[in-house]
């Protein structure tokens, strides 16, 4: 009879557990279709409104003419609930199978699943309260998160859902041979990735949709070395070892000589960053013991969309060495935990070349080397003498991680204080502008950092600095925070990266450093989940009716869903890959309809190259400027005042033709009477006859016989 009532009890609790959160779900979405601003967090404008009229609402403006949307909150609460009439039994039948449990069981079981974590929905309630206690700054970034919320909510179902069942007990240590079937299953992984983001990028090339500086330029860069030009593109002040101590992606210059093409240096990319699922799971399988974990972890890896945007920025540039920084730092770290400490510093200075201040992840990884070696020699009960250990093996380590740690800071300031600056022929660094509320000389910037800690911490602890640092965390569960010595290498990046005035935005390139230190707390720490709880659960003890991790083998499986599902449903989101909504949208500028259908532009640019020969030095608008690197020379034609062209606006003397791609996203020249040759300079340049259909407007410079 008590184990009757027992059961009843427990099936009125998933009830109320599992109506509580459509509930809340539903408020939930009633508050982010309410207006453009949250409603953008998830879809294009044109999807919110179509979706408003699907569901009966009206659309308005508020008084500052921004949408808003006014939905009834029964259509939506029908829409939650009928999800659940389909996910309840589905969960309920797969919990029966692992359990060999009761039906009623085996009901109120899936319903703790997935109802604790749809509560989560309650987002807007807290926003609300935040608004009126008073705590605006909460409330505006709660704002602008709806995604987050959301994110967890369906990662925690999608994770409680695998992990009812406690794993099997795990080997102390992972076995050396692997399985081959987990071999298949990453190589298809690596694969997929490879082959779906190199195809995206190759049709960008194709749709002239890829602008050149800061991505094309680079394969610029190898056609100018192995011509005698120096490594440099045309758009540089000189040597690019002016702008950044970054040679990495010299390593593709063989093959570059094989298939010299901007394709190659995209395929390449994007291979080395799939690449990075193997240190990945060997850190994980070590950690976990287990395969499918590692399997689990490598997935994550591949679907984390901040990954996604080191290979295709939201700007569409597509092609950047610091890339290459994420598998070398990755299979460094795995080096070094498996202590093989010369293959570490091999793999570390070449993700060094990918960019001088990655000296800020070197210089905190050698003080973690140090400080875990001195702390590993105290747990084993060696005594410390007089160098620090009894064990050579621990001296050199222990030495190495001190002479990174003062390599790090020694290199940053030789690069940056000497030779950049000597490059640029003793100009300041260009991104010292990045800083301009500290001062504008790398001298001023760091100072006011280290003497005003009110400016450095007014700058540093804002809603946008808590925003970037949820893009990071959140897409793995949070899990890295369970290696918080690993995870804390990249804190002083971290740091700088959110007062850079740019570059505390994931959708660019700037974290590409940051993806491999967390990567590496997060495979080490998904197998401190178990140590976790159990020190958790002797300071609190929960309530046994919360199924969440009743033991460490259960928040171990918990942690290694959590972490996969977290990037999948942050990827829906955020992601601009075949993973997310964005590129399905059929309204979004950044879809497949609109990035990767055919483009009119890419078959009127053959017959703008049959006029042009490769000994021309051709000016160029921006996306079609790529198409003349292999030229003589590739100038830029815009208003950016350049060294190669004496800063002015205008192009070089030595240029032989003017491309204007007048349909590229950013065009201002439409037609030929809004060419500034033609209207200054009509005698010195011959408007060639067009037939683009108005596509390209090419100029050739006259000829002295022609003047």
């Amino acid at each position: 009879m008590n184990s009757s009532a027992q059961v009843s009890g427990r099936s009125l609790w998933s009830w109320l557990i599992v109506l509580s959160g459509v509930v809340a779900q539903a408020l939930s979405s009633q508050s982010i279709l309410t207006s453009a601003t949250t409603s953008s967090c998830f879809l294009s404008g044109e999807l919110f409104q179509w979706i408003v009229g699907v569901l009966g609402g009206r659309l308005g403006h508020d008084g500052q003419g921004r949408v808003i949307a006014d939905v009834d909150l029964l259509p939506l609460f029908g829409l939650w609930l009928l999800a659940t009439g389909l996910i309840w039994p589905l969960a309920t039948l797969r919990v029966r199978r692992s359990t060999r449990g009761s039906w009623s069981d085996s009901f109120a079981t899936a319903g703790f699943a997935f109802g604790w974590w749809w509560l989560m929905g309650a987002w807007e309630l807290i926003r609300i309260l935040a608004f009126g206690i008073g705590w605006e700054s909460l409330a505006d970034l709660l704002l602008v998160t709806p995604q987050f919320w959301q994110t967890t909510a369906l990662a925690g179902w999608l994770a409680q859902t695998f992990a009812l069942t406690p794993p099997r007990p795990l080997p102390p240590s992972a076995p050396r041979t692997l399985n081959s079937s987990a071999f298949k299953a990453l190589a298809a992984l690596i694969a997929i990735y490879i082959v779906a983001f190199t195809a995206m990028n190759w049709r960008l090339w194709h749709n002239l949709r890829i602008p050149h500086g800061d991505s094309a330029m680079y394969e610029e860069h190898l056609w100018n070395l192995w011509h005698g030009k120096g490594f440099r593109s045309y758009l540089d002040q000189g040597l690019f070892l002016g702008e950044h101590i970054q040679v990495i992606h010299v390593l593709l210059l063989p093959l570059h000589l094989l298939w010299p093409s901007h394709l190659l240096m995209e395929l390449c990319e994007s291979t080395a960053l799939a690449l990075g699922a193997i240190p990945v799971f060997r850190m994980a399988r070590r950690s976990t013991g287990s395969d499918r974990a590692a399997l689990l972890m490598s997935a994550a890896y591949l679907l984390y969309f901040p990954l996604h945007f080191l290979d295709i920025e939201v700007d569409l540039k597509t092609f950047r060495p610091e890339s290459f920084c994420v598998p070398f730092f990755l299979f460094a770290f795995d080096a070094l935990e498996e202590k093989r400490l010369r293959r570490a510093l091999i793999l570390l200075a070449i993700a060094l070349s990918a960019k001088e201040d990655y000296s800020i992840i070197i210089a905190p990884l050698g003080v973690w080397i140090a400080a875990a070696t001195w702390w590993r020699a105290g747990k084993v009960g060696q005594r410390l003498s007089a160098f620090g250990f009894r064990l050579s093996a621990d001296k050199r380590a222990f030495g190495i991680g001190c002479g990174l740690a003062v390599f790090g800071v020694a290199y940053l300031l030789l690069a940056t204080r000497v030779v950049i600056p000597w490059f640029r022929g003793g100009a300041e660094l260009h991104y010292v502008k990045y800083f301009s509320k500290f001062g504008n000389t790398m001298g001023e910037v760091a100072w006011n950092m280290l003497t005003n800690p009110s400016l450095l911490f007014g700058e540093l602890l804002t809603g946008r600095t808590a925003l970037y640092a949820l893009s990071m965390l959140l897409p793995v569960g949070f899990v890295a925070l369970l290696s918080p010595g690993r995870l804390a290498v990249g804190l002083p990046l971290f740091g700088i990266l959110c007062l850079n005035e740019l570059a505390a935005d994931p959708r660019h390139h700037f974290h590409a450093p940051l993806v491999p230190v967390l990567f590496w707390a997060t495979a080490v720490g998904v197998g401190n989940a178990g140590i976790f709880f159990a020190k958790l659960k002797s300071l609190v003890s929960p309530s046994p009716s919360i199924p969440l991790s009743s033991s460490p083998s259960t928040a171990d499986s918990f942690a290694r869903q959590f972490v996969w599902a977290s990037a999948f449903t942050s990827g829906l989101f955020l992601s601009l890959s075949p993973a997310g909504i964005t590129f399905w949208d059929p309204y979004a500028s950044l879809s497949i309809w609109r990035l990767y259908a055919h483009d009119s532009r890419s078959e009127h640019i053959a017959k703008v190259l049959e006029k042009i020969p490769p000994s021309a030095r051709v000016a160029s608008t921006d996306y079609v400027h790529p198409r003349f690197t292999h030229h003589e020379r590739s100038y830029d034609y815009s208003h950016y005042r350049r060294k190669i062209a004496g800063y002015e606006d205008s192009v070089p003397d030595d240029t032989d033709f003017i491309v204007i791609d007048t349909r590229h996203p950013y065009s201002e020249i439409k037609s030929p009477d809004q060419v500034r040759e033609l209207r200054s300079e009509p005698d010195r340049w011959e408007l060639l006859p067009d037939d683009t259909d108005g596509h390209f407007i090419v100029l050739k410079r006259a000829s002295p016989t022609d003047k």
